[in-house]
């Protein structure tokens, strides 16, 4: 992680945030049913950021390796439409979106709490993540939020991008 005044640099060119889900705008928890579904909580303040990141005109990708009908239902709620989930190869799905999207992957954001986005963390010129994330996750980005995933990092990222570009 660099200092403060370095990631402000890094914030002020960011066009773009692409994320997992899991750990990130969930706290990684999963609610199993009787029947074998599973349930995920997300930050209501976490979707506020992203539904105002999406009207502000960035590009917003959500890439997961799990599945969840309910996760996407919610994210396209919010304006979010560019979704990949059930990803076995991070790196892949982000090429292939980036390059349909154009979206320059050195001024893009990735928000990764876990072992399986290190490598596509860094294919992107911001890396960050939630406060809990694993030590390897830490150690490669350029920013840790103060908020752990599931309760507020999503928030703590993109208002701090968006109120340095005037865009909050």
């Amino acid at each position: 992680m660099e200092p403060e005044s370095h990631y402000f640099k890094l914030f002020n060119a960011a066009t773009a945030f692409v994320m997992d889900v899991d750990g990130v705008l969930t706290d990684g928890s999963v609610l199993v049913t009787d029947h074998g579904d599973e349930l995920r909580m997300m930050n209501i303040r976490d979707g506020f950021a992203l539904q105002l990141a999406v009207k502000r005109g960035f590009q917003i990708v959500v890439i997961s390796g799990g599945r969840s009908e309910g996760v996407v239902r919610r994210l396209n709620r919010l304006g979010i439409m560019n979704i990949a989930v059930g990803v076995a190869n991070k790196v892949e799905a982000l090429v292939q979106i980036a390059d349909a999207l154009r979206i320059n992957l050195a001024t893009t954001i990735y928000i990764g709490d876990d072992i399986p986005d290190l490598e596509v963390m860094q294919l992107c010129g911001i890396p960050c993540c939630p406060s809990d994330a694993a030590s390897e996750v830490i150690n490669i980005s350029r920013y840790v939020s103060s908020e752990a995933g599931g309760k507020g990092c999503v928030r703590d990222i993109l208002e701090k991008v968006m109120k340095l570009q005037s865009k909050w």
